[in-house]
């Protein structure tokens, strides 16, 4: 039998190197899409050493939002499968960003499919399109699956429920076997760094090496269900190897908030975050030197924020067999001992780079 082979739009994003990663170590054929300016940043190089060193990934620079490019992609290739990760996916930038967010995660989920549909692939491949937990939204406490009704509240959020049911029409109008993975918070050590999650373990790292910057967050009181990306990108692989297509839910269960994630991050660190005042006059202090770390920036807060999300995956366990295998708790540690080994890394070099 012929080796499968698959197409990874956002291949330089943290699930794209990672679904590379997984795809390539079960012998499938890889072709990442990756935009040409996004080449510097750290999972694109990523990618980037990955094709270079391995014979079965291929790099294509392109563009979701480039018609023409997306056909010429897909007839490079006999494909089997399509995970469709591009897009504008940092929710506070979309409030700054919506005609761009709508274009590239909306209307790049609608050029991606109309290629498949126009290239008569849509009995051949199988379609895999990034969701999210933002879908959800403002709505009361509790868990969220898949019977929850969606109640987006951010520009990010609105163009991720078109591709969701943009999505669902293909499959139902056309026969393409096509699910939306609707991911809850997954995070890792390739997390980009304008992501809270990264911001927070990048800075107990450089506090730890003797920085004195502090910690500025906007909402401490915001909760999610955070996950770490390799136990997501398993389930994503898992969902398109169903027999019949499913939409489906990942999440681990649990919502934790940006405070407590500042907290465990810390403590990883050996300090104790204490917390005084209320609001924006919110300040937390290490508990025995009184250095004060973290501070409330009002700016930092979103036009419309989501005060809760938490999910439950009992349909992804019962129908794939899916369960994380990383605690919280181990996350945040990687992830801040992966930033202390960075920027150590970055210390070391710029110490014996010669000035010209």
């Amino acid at each position: 039998m012929r080796p499968k082979v698959a197409l990874i739009t956002g291949a330089n994003g943290q699930d794209g190197s990672y679904l590379s990663e997984l795809l390539l170590h079960k012998g499938y054929i890889v072709h990442g899409l990756v935009r040409p300016h996004a080449s510097a940043s750290a999972h694109s190089l990523y990618n980037l050493t990955l094709a270079r060193a391995h014979p079965n990934f291929t790099l294509h620079y392109g563009d979701i939002t480039d018609m023409g490019c997306l056909l010429g992609i897909l007839q490079s290739a006999k494909f089997d499968e399509i995970y469709h990760l591009a897009g504008q996916s940092h929710v506070g930038l979309s409030f700054s960003m919506p005609v761009y967010t709508a274009d590239a995660t909306a209307l790049g989920t609608v050029r991606l499919l109309q290629a498949v549909a126009q290239l008569n692939l849509c009995h051949r491949v199988r379609f895999y399109n990034a969701c999210t937990s933002e879908l959800y939204g403002r709505i009361a406490k509790g868990e969220q699956d898949e019977n929850t009704r969606f109640y987006p509240s951010s520009p990010y959020a609105s163009a991720k429920m078109f591709s969701y049911w943009i999505t669902v029409n293909m499959r139902e109008s056309y026969g393409l076997f096509a699910v939306n993975g609707i991911l809850f918070n997954h995070e890792s050590p390739r997390r980009g760094l304008e992501f809270v999650s990264r911001k927070i373990t990048r800075a107990a790292a450089g506090i730890h090496l003797g920085g004195n910057e502090i910690l500025e967050l906007g909402n401490l009181d915001a909760r999610r269900d955070w996950g770490d990306a390799r136990d997501f990108v398993r389930g994503i692989h898992m969902m398109l190897q169903q027999d019949e297509p499913e939409d489906l839910v990942l999440a681990t269960g649990e919502a934790r908030s940006v405070r407590e994630f500042a907290e465990e991050a810390f403590l990883s660190i050996g300090i104790t975050l204490e917390w005084r005042g209320e609001g924006i006059s919110e300040i937390g202090r290490d508990g025995t030197t009184e250095r004060l770390l973290v501070r409330v920036n009002p700016d930092l807060f979103r036009p419309n924020d989501v005060p809760w999300l938490c999910g439950s995956a009992r349909r992804a366990e019962q129908k794939l067999a899916w369960a994380k295998s990383i605690s919280f708790e181990e996350l945040v540690q990687d992830m801040v001992q992966n930033d202390i080994k960075q920027l150590k890394s970055a210390a070391s070099l710029k110490a014996i780079t010669p000035r010209l």
